[in-house]
């Protein structure tokens, strides 16, 4: 199955501690960053759009700006002494396990690739084992790859052939997620000598030969052209032959009869089980569209591609057997169900309903295996069951896992074969992987990465509420702190939250993050609408023009906290990151009163300008486009920079960005600091960040990891009074 559309009022005693930090005016530290009298119509509206200067990233006056406003924050952030106390709890906690492993893929003959990290690694190093208890080999370490740039290359894709006799391996540097592909001879460990760059998108998909693979490659390698995205292809690659005579496959200007969009990104997937060829074209839209054609057309210069989805036909997933087609889909049905009709002659509309959409609960994940269909139902996002059903059966059974699951995920290798892996976690519960043995109803524990124990968090408690919106809905919100916590109004809370793309905020254990509760904080989960919690109906509800109640939700949350006692406005922090930038930025601008930090990492907050940006064509499904006269308005309501008024006293502000992020560009975040700096009143830090060796946080070193996390945590814990604790 294709994977399911996946960051201060002091008291006395803290004062005297960080009595060393400058404190500043923000209209002072501000007076030197570019701006310009840009004012223009948009959306029917006369739009000024003051610090328009600093989308210009090659301007040597814009880059100035950046460096020293990145350099005056970072002193202020290192001398927050709690800081220094996080980063070296944060290093204690990676010693602990002596081994990390992530992005495992299997082949079907049982050959395990996979990313391993140590507490010496600073990213992960590619390893190889046959079978789950094989001796392991390093495979690739991204630290000796050279390309004359001095970069800090990390392995962003790995991705064996059929047989795992040979591996494509992509690296990319500095957070730019702009891969450069190789190959590996799993064998002997031969490298071939041609690399194919601009391969952010890349999907390799391996044909049945072993020799030759499909891969999307983007036009440009410039991370400031605007149109670097569009036109993407997908091109066929001869394993040891130069990439310049590699042979275009699937376009919008190859297939013109397929009316593919500039800004969609086209892939193509050879499927060993179902023996056929299917190409897609992606966007954030969850709906797949899609053609297949079978195997035998691999070697045709021209493939004739039939119809397999359009978007209204509101697939979000699909699995296939030889001859017959699963379909994930919420239309009538906003929990979800799953149809199966023929895969040879697809027909939706007299398609079986096999999985009916759940009476309480969203449909969330699907696995094929020998014995049949599973999967997972999920409880407001926080709670996950799984559940087994034959092939010719209507009668699922509920499976008990080893413990309560906050979060889970399946996978298999396909209906032909027996496994069935699971991994779960929760909020306080690390991750376990488990393959399930169905014929003796049994889990066996095989996580791969070394298991540790954190004493600290012994006395955790969790406890899941409903909180009611400003319009009466009931919304889902995750509470962790320590038992015994004083309700006095006075706890430190960090609300969290993102609320965009259908994507579930759903329980996961990080002992770093968890140092806020540490500090003796709450951490406060808001799963408000835009996520996927509730099922399609909840991400609707917070996308385009129904946005403002993703913002109004986490209000709600914040008010929630107060009514009952926890905490108060100036015990109150708030962080999301990406396109969580519009969650943050429009709650702290509609109620500046109700927090004391607002912390949006790499986010967007100047949405009516995220179009014309080289990312920002692809976004607009889930935000909308100023050509359509509704949804310009909507773009107008969620632009957090916009929103900014001289005079009003805002929250202390840590506003971040990559200056190599693919995903939002710099300026987004430094359009809001500039004029939130020059706007507020409170007297309040307002610091910006830019990191010039990291992006948009996908692909970074340990070391940065743990740098953001304590940057975000520490400023959090000083503004809301807990970095005395």
């Amino acid at each position: 199955m294709r994977t399911l559309r996946i960051s201060f009022l002091l008291h006395l005693v803290a004062l005297l501690l960080i009595s060393s930090i400058p404190t500043f005016a923000g209209s002072k530290a501000n007076m030197f960053a570019p701006s310009a009298n840009v004012v223009e119509t948009v959306c029917g509206e006369r739009i000024a759009d003051p610090y328009r200067p600093l989308e210009n990233l090659k301007d040597p006056k814009v880059l100035d700006w950046y460096k020293r406003e990145a350099d005056q924050a970072r002193a202020v952030l290192d001398s927050i002494p709690v800081r220094s106390e996080l980063l070296a709890k944060m290093v204690e906690f990676d010693k602990r396990r002596p081994e990390k492993i992530y992005d495992l893929s299997i082949t079907d003959n049982n050959r395990y690739f996979y990313l391993k990290q140590t507490p010496a690694d600073e990213t992960g190093k590619l390893f190889f084992r046959e079978g789950y208890k094989g001796k392991e080999r390093l495979l690739f370490d991204p630290a000796t790859y050279k390309d004359g740039s001095g970069g800090t290359f990390v392995i962003s894709q790995a991705t064996p052939n059929i047989d795992g006799s040979k591996v494509v391996i992509g690296v990319s540097a500095n957070g730019s997620e702009d891969a450069i592909l190789f190959v590996m001879d799993v064998r002997n460990g031969h490298i071939w000598p041609e690399r194919i760059d601009r391969c952010r998108f890349a999907s390799p998909s391996w044909l049945p030969d072993g020799n030759a693979f499909y891969y999307t490659r983007m036009n440009s390698n410039d991370p400031l052209d605007q149109n670097r995205q569009k036109d993407s292809r997908v091109w066929l690659h001869v394993v040891g032959t130069d990439p310049s005579t590699d042979r275009e496959i699937f376009s919008r200007t190859h297939d013109p009869e397929l009316k593919i969009k500039a800004e969609d990104i086209p892939y193509v997937s050879y499927d060993r089980k179902s023996l056929k060829l299917y190409a897609f074209v992606s966007s954030v839209d969850p709906r797949v569209t899609a053609w297949y054609a079978p195997a035998d057309a691999i070697d045709e210069s021209t493939i004739a591609w039939k119809q397999l989805f359009r978007p209204e036909d509101e697939v979000y997933d699909f699995a296939t057997t030889k001859h017959d087609l699963y379909v994930f889909t919420p239309k009538n049905a906003p929990r979800f169900k799953v149809l199966k009709t023929s895969l040879d002659n697809p027909d939706l509309a007299t398609a079986e309903t096999v999985i009916p959409e759940p009476a309480e609960g969203t449909l969330t994940a699907l696995a094929l295996t020998d014995k049949g269909l599973f999967y997972t139902i999920s409880t407001n996002g926080v709670r996950e069951e799984l559940y087994h059903q034959n092939y010719d059966s209507r009668q699922p059974e509920k499976i008990e896992t080893p413990f309560e699951a906050g979060t889970m995920s399946i996978g298999s290798k396909g209906f032909d074969r027996p496994e069935l892996w699971t991994v779960m976690g929760g909020w306080n519960h690390d991750y376990r992987r488990y393959r399930y043995d169905l014929r003796h109803n049994r889990f066996i524990d095989e996580t791969l990465s070394s298991k540790a124990s954190y004493p600290e968090y012994d006395n955790l408690e969790v406890r899941e509420v409903m909180a009611t919106s400003y319009d009466g809905v009931k919304m889902p919100l995750s509470l962790i702190y320590n038992r015994g916590m004083k309700i006095d109004g006075k706890t430190p809370v960090l609300i969290y939250g993102y609320g965009a793309y259908g994507n579930s905020m759903t329980p996961f254990f990080s002992p770093s993050f968890l140092l806020w509760t540490y500090k003796g904080g709450m951490i406060a989960v808001a799963h408000v609408r835009g996520g996927g919690e509730l099922g399609d109906a909840w991400h609707k509800a917070g996308m385009k023009s129904t946005k403002p109640n993703t913002w109004k939700d986490l209000i709600a949350c914040a008010e929630y906290l107060i009514h009952k006692g926890y905490t108060s406005p100036e015990h109150i922090a708030i962080n999301s990151a990406s396109a969580g930038g519009i969650l943050i930025g429009r709650a702290m601008t509609e109620r500046p009163d109700l927090f004391a930090a607002a912390m949006p990492q790499v986010g967007v907050l100047n949405a009516l300008r995220g179009e014309f940006s080289p990312n920002g064509p692809v976004n607009v499904p889930e935000f909308g486009t100023v050509k359509n006269p509704e949804e310009c308005k909507a773009l107008l309501e969620m632009d957090a920079y916009l929103h900014l008024r001289d005079g009003v006293k805002y929250p202390a502000a840590l506003i971040t960005a990559g200056m190599n992020d693919p995903r939002v560009p710099a300026w987004q975040p430094a359009k809001f600091a500039a004029r939130l700096q020059e706007a507020t009143t409170s007297g309040k830090p307002v610091l910006f960040f830019t990191d010039y060796k990291a992006g948009h946080g996908i692909g970074d070193t340990k070391t940065k990891q743990f740098e953001s996390l304590a940057d975000m945590l520490s400023f959090g814990l000083w503004q809301t009074g807990g970095a005395a604790q």
